[in-house]
């Protein structure tokens, strides 16, 4: 991407090209094109540190594909909302959830005019999906919305995915009350997916930790197994817990599946029993 004007339904005074996003790194970091040069930079930066960075963002994707299968297969969880849900990439939640269940419906959530431009272009006509603006930190604005309420029916089990998001939340913005607030939005039956960067006490996640901060994605990017645990407090873990992205139940599409930077992101599923 070279102009914010290629972008359908953006305009300049929308996207800032000169402050890094973080859709637009993870974008670039799964081989897409819809980044800037600011974004790109901030990539470089992290890979520098961790090379594997590319792995980690396309493994955590491995992990949502598998996550959102086993929801709509063996869940029978036919309503999901995506919050921070990213630029759209190959296996989209609502093509994976839908190739288990055509009736699926999915509500996708950004605040990134880019993403929502590319969003909104790919979904045009699907109406069992959309995509609405709105921030992880407002959740009434999340449900309040109309969009939100058209697709998903909260007196029924759905899910909500926090892939890679809660780790850009700094400590006075409350992640551990922001995920204590979604899960109780839950009925019974429903589940709460969070994957993130993980601080193993290896110097190289405090060194990615520190480029992370230096681009403005956030000073807590990587906590600890025991912080992030708390995201599922009175919720079941589904096997086999809250593990490495590559350890989730992988499928053959997971590359380097040995490589050690693996333990620097985790991702988990939880279910509401009652």
């Amino acid at each position: 991407m070279t102009d914010p004007k290629d972008s359908p339904g953006s305009t300049q005074a929308e996207v800032n090209t000169d402050e890094v996003s973080i859709a637009r790194v993870y974008d670039f970091c799964l081989g897409g094109k819809d980044n800037f040069a600011v974004d790109r930079a901030a990539a470089q930066a992290m890979m520098e540190v961790v090379p594997e960075t590319p792995l980690l963002a396309q493994v955590n994707r491995c992990f949502l594909r598998q996550a959102v299968r086993y929801l709509a297969g063996e869940a029978g969880i036919d309503q999901i909302i995506d919050i921070g849900s990213g630029l759209p990439t190959a296996g989209n939640v609502h093509e994976i959830a839908q190739e288990k269940n055509p009736d699926a419906r999915v509500v996708y959530v950004d605040n990134d005019p880019v993403v929502l431009a590319h969003a909104r272009a790919l979904l045009a006509t699907d109406a069992n999906t959309t995509v609405i603006s709105a921030d992880l930190r407002e959740p009434d604005v999340i449900f309040g919305h109309p969009e939100t309420r058209r697709l998903i029916d909260t007196s029924r089990p759905f899910a909500i995915l926090l892939g890679g998001i809660l780790m850009h939340l700094e400590d006075e913005e409350d992640p551990e009350g922001i995920a204590a607030n979604l899960r109780d939005r839950l009925p019974a039956g429903g589940h709460l997916l969070v994957s993130n960067t993980c601080d193993t006490g290896e110097p190289r996640a405090a060194e990615l930790a520190r480029v992370f901060a230096e681009n403005g994605m956030g000073t807590r990017c990587f906590r600890t197994w025991d912080e992030q645990i708390r995201y599922f407090d009175g919720l079941e873990l589904v096997e086999p817990g809250l593990v490495p992205n590559n350890e989730w139940r992988p499928a053959g599409d997971v590359p380097d599946p040995d490589n050690p930077a693996h333990a620097l992101h985790i991702g988990g599923l939880g279910r509401k029993v009652r």
